[in-house]
């Protein structure tokens, strides 16, 4: 289970780095529109899976703390 989890946290802390990678090319003047929507989605993307990791986490523990 440990193996799990830190795999977790891995993919987690992966996709915060990933995502805020992407908010520096967002912030690059040089950026084109289209380039700036693709890497926008890309960055949501991230978030949005980091989020579920997240959500995972919080409901393993809670029901880690329940038993």
């Amino acid at each position: 289970m440990a193996e799990i989890k830190d795999i977790e946290q891995s993919n987690f802390e992966e996709k915060i780095f990933k995502a805020k990678e992407l908010l520096e090319k967002l912030s690059n003047p040089q950026i084109t529109l289209s380039d700036s929507i693709k890497v926008y989605k890309t960055g949501v993307k991230e978030l949005e899976d980091a989020q579920k990791l997240l959500d995972e986490a919080k409901l393993m523990f809670t029901t880690a703390n329940k038993e």
